[in-house]
């Protein structure tokens, strides 16, 4: 066989992207992680999720998750964090355009998110907030995964116990923290902002994390949407019914001044 003959026989080679491992290859979970530690870490990035409604995308074109594996560095394929929660826009809301994710993969991705929200517990405040250091073996702390590696423009953490929030973003490729003057924050990357609200969400009253609108609109969630539509139709029937009783008065009074003219307004004219 000649040389050219071997060539042609070769299949030609495939692209990074099909020959890295996907998140159907790559674990999904740790079983030796403790899991979620209170019921807080359930409700918040919920009420993030639903109030993430980037105005400058499509919804199909936005997607956000919490507790998921962010696989981050293709060099290390098995490496992940697991931020309480994140959001990213400019991406299909399924899998390519299919499936509902595992994990979020980075290379295949191709979009990295554009804020990660931390929630604040005692075993996991150090790393946080990016005061623990790893030798050079080890894989990258989260502070250093969302700066240096995935370079992240906004990076939010909350603690319930303290009630402080903490901004940081991206100046010079280092996070800066922000002096907030209130606690909540505009990003006009876009088109949303993040702050704290007080009041109450799956039953519970207390300050959560939300996001606000350009006009400082707290966006809605179906279930108060449903309860303002329920409650502008009471107002309209009250209104309603306050017309057919104005109606009803003035009939009254035009029957007692026809009756006072010696007129029976119940009697039938000729």
């Amino acid at each position: 066989m000649s040389f050219a003959r071997s060539i042609e026989q070769t299949d030609p080679p495939r692209p990074p992207r099909e020959t890295l491992p996907t998140m159907y290859d790559l674990p999904s979970e740790d079983p030796e992680e403790p899991g979620l530690p209170d019921e807080f870490h359930d409700f918040q990035p919920e009420l993030l999720r639903i109030t993430f409604q980037p105005p400058s995308h499509q919804p199909e074109q936005v997607f956000s998750a919490s507790d998921m594996n962010l696989y981050y560095d293709v060099r290390y394929p098995n490496w992940y964090k697991r931020p309480d929660w994140f959001g990213v826009v400019g991406v299909p809301r399924l899998y390519e355009g299919r499936d509902l994710r595992r994990s979020y993969v980075i290379w295949q991705e191709g979009i990295s998110p554009v804020v990660v929200v931390e929630l604040l517990s005692p075993g996991t405040e150090d790393e946080d907030l990016g005061r623990v250091e790893r030798e050079n073996d080890q894989p990258p702390t989260k502070w250093q995964v969302y700066e240096k590696i995935l370079r992240i423009p906004y990076y939010i953490v909350f603690s319930r116990y303290t009630e402080c929030l903490q901004v940081f973003t991206l100046q010079a490729g280092q996070y800066q923290e922000l002096d907030l003057r209130e606690p909540k924050i505009w990003m006009p990357d876009i088109g949303l902002g993040l702050g704290l609200w007080q009041g109450e969400y799956a039953g519970i009253h207390r300050l959560w994390l939300r996001w606000y609108d350009a006009k400082g609109h707290w966006i809605s969630t179906e279930a108060e949407q449903e309860r303002q539509r329920a409650e502008q139709e009471r107002q309209r029937a009250e209104q309603e019914r306050q017309r057919a009783e104005q109606e009803r008065q003035r009939a009254e009074r035009l029957a007692e001044r026809l009756r006072f003219l010696g007129v029976d307004p119940d009697e039938d004219t000729p």
